[in-house]
């Protein structure tokens, strides 16, 4: 049976380190604070949407969601952007994507400043996650990666890690964040020469592909550790979720596995407060 690295406890952790860092700051004068902005009301923006407001009340961080009607024009919305932007009280920017079809998603995503960009949505932030600048924040979801296997204590100097998927969401950056650990990086996807076999030859295999349960045992070993990033419907169980990983035919194989949901996910929101709150210091001159 498989070690499961829960979310929760890598998140409960975090979140008591970020309590006394927003303590400290708030002494100074200063609250760090999250602007949100989302256009219209999918579910699954205001799912998130919650999320991250639970986890800023959970530290004492403040958050002001900026919401915008699912019709509004390109020349009015970019306007908005620019004034959250350049609000002086906002440390962190969040902006739900997709944007609705008549918006210029490429162009507005690039209006947000750099060292606001908690999540990684500018061309800016990109190019120092891939120059190893540290002062650029790398989408939250591959770093609650790297935070889940930094607290299990997982190494990866050395080690053999695959990553399945390539998307600039998280198969590309978590590449670049393994490598920064001294990991020897591969990055495969669906059209992978004998796929299963490069997963399976991995001491560390993060699956992020979008497939529900793509990975099933002949993509992995014993000993192995699987940090699944994959959230899709279940198509075996109507209304449930289940990751990239077929969590039953794999966990009685490997070593350690996240499993979906209470995995990578319930760790992303305290990445965003992570990085808005490390943003605040850089833009106050406290670090």
């Amino acid at each position: 049976m498989a070690e499961r690295l829960a979310g929760k406890a890598v998140a409960d952790a975090m979140k008591a380190e970020l309590s006394q860092k927003v303590t400290a700051i708030k002494a100074k004068g200063i609250t760090p604070k999250l602007g949100i902005i989302r256009v219209g009301a999918r579910p699954d923006d205001l799912f998130y949407e919650g999320g991250a407001k639970k986890t800023c009340e959970s530290i004492g961080m403040a958050y002001q969601v900026f919401e915008y009607p699912a019709d509004i024009e390109q020349a009015a919305f970019e306007q908005a952007v620019i004034s959250v932007g350049a609000n002086k009280e906002i440390n962190g920017i969040l902006m739900f994507a997709p944007l609705p079809k008549q918006l210029d998603e490429k162009k507005i995503r690039n209006l947000i400043p750099v060292e606001k960009d908690v999540d990684c949505m500018t061309i800016g932030s990109a190019a120092k996650v891939y120059t190893d600048d540290p002062t650029g924040f790398p989408p939250c979801t591959p770093t609650a990666c790297m935070d889940i296997l930094k607290f299990y204590n997982i190494p990866l100097k050395g080690k053999k890690a695959v990553v399945l998927g390539r998307s600039q969401v998280v198969g590309k950056p978590v590449a670049m964040l393994l490598l920064r650990e001294h990991a020897t990086v591969t990055i495969c996807h669906s059209r992978t020469d004998n796929l299963p076999a490069v997963c399976a030859d991995a001491d560390v295999l993060i699956a992020a592909v979008g497939r529900a349960k793509m990975v099933k045992a002949n993509f992995v070993k014993p000993g192995q550790v699987i940090i699944d990033v994959g959230i899709n419907e279940d198509p075996d169980n109507p209304g449930k979720y289940c990751g990239d990983v077929d969590y039953a035919e794999v966990e009685p194989i490997v070593a350690k596995i996240t499993p979906v949901p209470g995995g990578v996910g319930s760790v992303t929101t305290v990445v965003l407060c992570k990085q808005t709150i490390q943003a605040c210091e850089m833009q106050n001159g406290l670090v």
